[in-house]
């Protein structure tokens, strides 16, 4: 029987989370040490919001098919016969197999291995072998069009996949407003169709040992730059960052007025070509709740995306995209492409240490939580109070 959250922690503690931030305290060790308390978060932040599970550029080709497992949940991405990104839950509707165990590409239907049933890319059964016996491939006591693979529904927001399992989030449109509408004041809906993601340096990731909010948590807030990042600090300093907070409670995150890195090569990208000539050197890292951090700048931007493998182990997804297919493809930029892919790998990689030291300190039973700087730390108490309301 699932345990309720009453029966996993005292709800004082986060009652307390949810106070003015001079008066509370973090969220309880619980909600990083506990095997119980991860299967809430499974069903109330992963199941019943929008979360990411990859990038559309993945699976670039029709009949392309890639398994993902969302907290123990196994999934399908494919790219269908009309070229659209589907998902579907990976499991045979026969006997419950798991269909798709790697990556598959230019695939015309997916072969269950265990009865040979198959599901051609828009989900619906076709193949059914021996079902009335041998040799008979149909009954009149079973009705295919009716035991399709299920589908879960999904959207593409900058080449990201959003999924909401339980069907029960709202519109995506809506979710995302509040962050499209900050956003416009940087990217046109032009310039959103401009971005590419290079087939080189474009990506990389790390396995954390670590409790996937960390990443989050960290993100969210400037307040560790001079100590963990001090050649970022260099050119981005402390002071030159702001706080982002969402009227919603769905994001939070931090910006900058001086992101101007120096590279070695020569050449320069290609620059959004509405973005404001008033804050070419402005830059903005958000939190998008549950699992995705974003960056914008003038000439790219990135998501990092959250793949939580239980309470204590996470991979962290980096992609990254620039503006259009000269920046993103040709050899011309393939320097720079190469140096901006290690700036941002260097600077992810220092955040390492700092997010597993704090699941180290979870292990304490003298902690409760934390305090908060009341300056610093407002984006960070924005996500715990975002926790702490959405798992009740």
């Amino acid at each position: 029987m699932a345990k309720k959250l009453s029966d996993i922690l005292d709800l004082a503690k986060i009652d307390i989370v949810n106070k003015p931030i001079t008066e509370s305290h973090g969220l309880p060790n619980e909600c990083y040490m506990s095997d119980e308390y991860i299967n809430i978060e499974r069903k109330k932040l992963f199941e019943e919001k929008w979360s990411v599970i990859g990038a559309a550029s993945s699976t670039p080709n029709i009949g392309d098919v890639r398994p993902f497992d969302l907290l123990d949940i196994p999934l399908i991405v494919l790219r269908d016969k009309n070229n659209k990104i589907r998902v579907f839950h990976n499991v045979c509707s026969h006997r419950g197999f798991k269909l798709v165990q790697n990556s598959e590409k230019m695939q015309k239907f997916i072969r269950c291995p265990y009865h040979s049933w198959s599901y051609d890319l828009d989900g619906e059964l076709i193949s059914t072998p021996h079902i009335g016996g041998v040799g008979r491939h149909e009954t009149e006591d079973f009705d295919k069009s009716c035991n399709g693979l299920k589908e879960v529904r999904s959207h593409i927001w900058m080449d990201l996949i959003f999924v909401n399992i339980s069907r029960k989030a709202e519109p995506f449109e809506e979710f995302i407003k509040p962050l499209d509408s900050r956003w416009s004041e940087f990217l046109s809906k032009e310039d959103r169709e401009l971005i590419r993601h290079p087939a080189d340096h474009g990506y990389f990731q790390f396995k954390v040992k670590s409790n996937w909010k960390f990443a989050i948590e960290n993100y969210c807030e400037s307040y560790h730059l001079p100590w963990i990042h001090p050649d970022l600090n260099s050119y981005s300093k402390l002071d030159d960052h702001y706080t982002i907070l969402s009227d919603d409670n769905s994001f939070a995150g931090q910006g900058s007025l001086t992101y101007n890195p120096s590279f070695l090569s020569k050449e320069k990208f290609n620059c959004f070509p509405n973005w404001p000539k008033s804050k070419l050197n402005h830059a903005e890292y958000i939190a998008l709740f549950p699992n995705v951090m974003l960056g914008i700048h003038r000439d790219h931007f990135f998501a990092f995306w959250l793949e939580p493998l239980n309470n204590l182990l996470s991979i962290e997804h980096m992609e990254i995209y620039y503006v259009g297919d000269e920046s993103a493809f040709s050899n011309k930029y393939k320097e720079i492409r190469e140096e901006n892919s290690n700036l941002w790998f260097k600077v992810l990689s220092e955040d390492i240490n700092a997010i597993e030291g704090m699941q180290a300190g979870r292990n304490s039973p003298s902690y409760d939580g934390g305090k908060f700087s009341p300056i610093m730390d407002t984006a960070t108490h924005h996500f715990h109070k975002w926790v702490a309301t959405n798992i009740i």
